[in-house]
């Protein structure tokens, strides 16, 4: 019985999902074709090389936790009610958020993707900086605002990696984060 041939989007997919777990080396073409029950070539049949396929992961990863949170957020009425809702959106129990702590790896001795991540993390914050001008914070405060909320983020990801949240996770994050942006 011949094999499926995957999508580009499976290997993707995979990718991503695998990437999250364990980085770079969680790539390993062999075993991403045993499950997607596909032979090989069909990895190389869309992607020339193993580094062209994270770039792929790269830019599947800025579509879907940038570009559609953005775009979700904008249909929003009010810069607060985005700004809540991407409280609970970057607050969300998502087991692939390592994701990015392996892009950050693989990024040190890659400058061209670190570039990309600067300007992804630029972008978020910059976007953040909105909405907090938009509740009427000043240019600067909201700059700030942003960046010092981009870093909790990224901080309380860290100090939660490996560990159960209770369920009511998201209003302990709102109440610290009303400690330095009033928001609700």
């Amino acid at each position: 019985m011949p094999k499926k041939v995957a999508s580009k989007e499976d290997w993707i997919k995979l990718g991503f999902d695998l990437f999250a777990e364990s980085g770079e080396k969680g790539l390993v073409v062999d075993k991403m074709s045993t499950v997607l029950k596909c032979n090989k070539s069909s990895f190389y049949w869309h992607f020339k090389t193993r580094a062209h396929f994270i770039e792929e992961l790269i830019q599947y990863w800025i579509q879907k936790d940038t570009q559609e949170i953005i775009n979700q957020l904008n249909t929003q009425q009010s810069p607060k009610e985005q700004f809540i809702q991407l409280v609970r959106l970057a607050f969300e129990k998502d087991s692939r958020l390592d994701f990015v702590f392996y892009l950050k790896k693989y990024a040190q001795s890659k400058p061209k993707v670190q570039k990309i991540i600067d300007q992804i993390d630029e972008d978020r914050i910059a976007f953040v900086s909105k909405l907090l001008k938009g509740m009427g914070y000043s240019p600067t405060k909201s700059e700030i605002k942003a960046q010092v909320f981009y870093k909790y983020l990224i901080g309380y990801h860290e100090m939660i990696r490996y560990k159960q949240q209770l369920p009511s996770y998201q209003e302990e994050v709102i109440q610290e984060l009303n400690q330095f942006i009033q928001f609700s």
